[in-house]
């Protein structure tokens, strides 16, 4: 896990670097608003967090900037509906509510989630985890 916090571009460069990513501007600039406070972010969210006030960074950079801290295990791609994925810098072990009314992500520790029983897992294959997404929608009533 790292810091959450404001980190500076030597900071930024030197984390991409342990985790085998190469610190080009543009990673740097993508990583940096990641990783300055837990997050749920979207690929077009973070493009118009990127590029306010900075030099322009590229959708296409974006996007692959993205999938590459995915696979390197910096952030985690949350698919909270056929139509919506968000990128966690939270990487250790929740689940999520995702509320459809207001599109907002939510977490949920893992310990307030019990999976009690899973299938059998296919031939030749190991469990790398479980993510669980509760989609909830407002229900336009108020206790009270």
């Amino acid at each position: 896990m790292f810091p959450i916090r404001p980190l500076s571009d030597p900071e930024v460069s030197d984390l991409l670097r342990r985790h085998g990513v190469g610190p080009t501007p543009q990673r740097v600039a993508i990583a940096r608003v990641l990783f300055e406070r837990r997050t749920h972010v979207s690929a077009e969210e973070l493009y118009r967090r990127v590029n306010a006030g900075r030099p322009h960074v590229s959708k296409a950079t974006v996007y692959n900037t993205l999938g590459l801290l995915a696979e390197k295990g910096l952030i985690r791609a949350v698919i909270a509906d056929p139509e919506r994925v968000f990128y966690d810098s939270n990487t250790s072990p929740h689940h999520h509510f995702y509320d459809e009314t207001t599109g907002e992500l939510t977490d949920i520790d893992a310990s307030d989630v019990q999976v009690s029983r899973l299938p059998p897992l296919p031939e030749g294959v190991e469990l790398q985890g479980i993510d669980v997404v509760i989609r909830v929608r407002r229900s336009g009533k108020t206790s009270g």
